[in-house]
């Protein structure tokens, strides 16, 4: 079992982070609450060694690592904190070895693969597997297990990476990563995959109004999704959805020749879209 000092950890984690992730959370009821904040200090630890700048075979080590870690978990002898934290959760919503498995699987992708305009079927899988992992594993959390429930984690999770993609292009252009997919840079007639030269290409605005213009699609796939579930068990994925559906409209909106200006929610916006949909 989790010891308080584990819980603490977690929580530190999820609080470090300052994502709108927290607020919604904190909609649930306190066992699914901490079911999340674990689900989320475990993605946040793996994701942070996928973005360390340390040699690629230490950060594949270290995912590894994470690898054994897990196989440990469901053996019910795991070690770190984070891990701890995860055995009870992972008795009583019946959370499945192969979504934290595809997380890692996802981190890999970005620790040792060169994302520089990938293939459209290689972005989807990428998205399946850091978003859409965890889309599985919250909705077991909430009580959806089904059908819609599933549909709702793949839609929604394919939603919140193409617009985190399209916030943080030029950070990850700093990283050497370029997530726009191949396809679509060329169709728009963009034959550099550099980061830097695509970002600096004329046609990026239109590249990128087409990658919002899929975000949004998905957006739409889970809204549909959502109608077959239990609205108040979903309750923290529709402030979710409707946070960084705005946030995806505000990028839109700022346009995308101006790279370093913020698109970013107000505090008085986060709330009021908690309070709208995270309680009624």
């Amino acid at each position: 079992m989790a010891s308080a000092a584990d819980r603490a950890h977690v929580l530190s984690v999820v609080q470090a982070a300052g994502s709108s992730f927290y607020g919604a959370m904190r909609t649930l009821p306190k066992d699914r609450r901490d079911a999340m904040f674990a689900i989320y200090a475990f993605c946040r630890e793996i994701d942070d060694i996928a973005d360390d700048p340390m040699p690629k075979g230490e950060r594949a080590a270290a995912l590894a690592g994470w690898r054994g870690e897990i196989d440990r978990l469901y053996d019910g002898q795991p070690r770190k904190p984070t891990a701890r934290a995860l055995l009870e959760p992972i008795a009583r919503y019946g959370l499945r070895k192969e979504d934290f498995a595809a997380l890692i699987d996802g981190m890999e992708m970005d620790a040792n693969e060169s994302f520089q305009g990938p293939p459209m079927d290689t972005l989807t899988l990428y998205c399946e597997r850091v978003a859409g992992a965890v889309g599985m594993l919250s909705v077991r959390v909430f009580g959806e297990p089904g059908d819609a429930g599933a549909r709702l984690a793949w839609a929604l999770g394919q939603a919140l990476q193409l617009t985190n993609i399209l916030r943080d292009l030029k950070e990850d252009a700093e990283r050497g990563r370029l997530y726009l997919p191949a396809e679509v840079l060329s169709k728009h007639g963009i034959a550099a995959r550099d980061p830097a030269a695509v970002l600096a290409h004329p046609a990026l605005p239109v590249v990128c109004g087409d990658l919002a213009a899929l975000a949004r699609q998905r957006y739409a796939e889970a809204a549909a999704a959502m109608r077959g579930c239990d609205r108040r068990k979903v309750r923290p994925a529709t402030v979710m959805m409707h946070v960084y559906r705005q946030v995806l409209e505000k990028l839109v909106q700022r346009g995308w020749t101006r790279l370093d200006t913020p698109a970013k929610l107000s505090k008085a916006a986060k709330i009021w879209i908690a309070l709208r949909h995270g309680l009624f």
